[in-house]
């Protein structure tokens, strides 16, 4: 039954980009992926599985985790007067995974510091 329900909350972000995104306001349709559906489902695990220091490392990856985010609407926002809407994506997708690694190498650096 929790399968089924995270299932759903995928579906209906998936349906509100893509309603959103043939209204007048179809920029609204950026700030969905953003709602935290599987934050709070990642939250809620985490805080119910381990405890309350981890789940507030687990937030701070998190806020962290914006960054690669970033990296990739900059590239989207630059690419997408430049070049077609696939290379644009391609791009962006590669810039998000370079930008993901380098936070996971830090992080891992980091952390491995602190024990």
């Amino acid at each position: 039954m929790s399968l089924l329900f995270k299932c759903i909350l995928g579906a209906v972000a998936v349906l509100l980009i893509a309603l959103l995104s043939k209204t007048k306001n179809f920029y609204v349709a950026g700030l969905v992926p953003l709602f935290p559906t599987f934050a709070l489902i990642a939250h809620y695990i985490v805080g119910t599985e381990r405890s309350a220091a981890d789940l507030r490392t687990t937030a701070l990856f998190g806020l962290l985790s914006l960054a690669p985010y970033a990296i990739y609407l900059a590239v989207v926002y630059w690419l997408s007067v430049k070049t077609s809407l696939p290379v644009t994506l391609v791009a962006a997708t590669v810039a998000w995974c370079v930008g993901a690694a380098l936070l996971l190498g830090i992080w891992s650096h980091w952390t491995s510091g602190l024990g």
